[in-house]
C-alpha cells in the first residue's frame, strides 16, 4: 500500500471532531481541487505492508482510525487494511473525494464513510459519482466544501435534491468567511453541520497534524 504518512493527532472535520485519532494518509490523488491543503500527497509515498500498518496504528493506542489522502480508495489494499482494522473492533472513517465508487466499504462494521461533493470553486465539480450518495447509511457522512457564494447555492440544491440519513457538513474552505455562510444556511433553514477544521485552528496549516 502507497503512504504518505502515518500520525497520531486529533480528527479535525467530520461528527468525530475533537476525537483522538490515528490517521494514515495514503499517497496519490485523481483529482486536483483548486483549494486542497494536502496537495504533498500526490506523491507516490512509500510502500507499507498491512501488518505493518497494523503494528503502527496499534502503537498509537487509539480506537478511531482515519484513512485520508490523496484518495485512498485508489489503494487496491484499502479495502483490506478496513476488514482487518474493523475485525479489531476499531472504528475507521474513509475520507474520500467523491469521484469513485464507494460501494465495497458499504456495510462494514464500524467503517463510516466521508464522501466529499466537489463544489464548482474546487474546478472538480464534473467528477462527483452521483451513484455514491443514496447509498450512503446514517453512519455516512456528505461533504460540502464552500468558498463561495456559488458553491452554497450549487450544496443547497445538492443538499435538497438528495435527501437521505447521512450526516450533511458544510465546512469552509480554510481562511475563507465562515460566519457569512453559517447566515446563509441559518437564513436558508438548512439542516445541515457547518464545522470548521478544529486541526487547523489549534496548529495552523501543518502537515502531519
Amino acid at each position: 500500500m502507497r503512504v504518505i504518512e502515518v500520525f497520531h493527532s486529533i480528527q479535525g472535520e467530520g461528527p468525530l471532531t475533537g476525537v483522538r485519532t490515528t490517521f494514515v494518509r495514503t499517497a496519490r490523488c485523481n483529482l486536483r481541487c483548486r483549494w486542497c491543503d494536502t496537495t504533498y500527497s500526490f506523491g507516490p509515498g512509500r510502500e507499507r505492508s498491512i501488518p505493518s500498518l497494523l503494528a503502527e496504528i496499534a502503537r498509537h493506542r487509539t480506537r478511531h482510525v482515519c484513512l485520508t489522502g490523496g484518495e485512498p480508495l485508489l489503494q487496491r489494499e484499502a479495502l483490506d487494511l478496513v476488514r482487518r482494522l474493523s475485525a479489531r473492533g476499531l472504528t475507521t472513517v474513509i475520507e474520500t473525494g467523491g469521484s469513485l465508487d464507494v460501494t465495497p466499504f458499504l456495510g462494514l462494521p464500524g467503517v463510516h464513510l466521508s464522501v466529499d461533493v466537489k463544489c464548482p470553486s474546487s474546478g472538480m465539480e464534473g467528477h462527483n459519482r452521483w451513484a455514491n450518495l443514496p447509498r450512503l447509511g446514517a453512519e455516512d457522512i456528505v461533504k460540502f466544501v464552500v468558498g463561495d457564494r456559488r458553491d452554497y447555492l450549487y450544496a443547497r440544491r445538492i443538499v435538497r435534491r438528495y435527501p437521505g440519513p447521512a450526516t450533511v457538513v458544510f465546512q469552509p474552505v480554510w481562511g475563507s468567511d465562515a460566519g457569512r455562510l453559517a447566515d446563509w444556511v441559518l437564513a436558508d433553514r438548512l439542516d445541515v453541520r457547518l464545522m470548521l477544521q478544529e486541526h487547523k485552528v489549534l496548529w495552523g496549516d501543518v502537515p502531519g497534524r
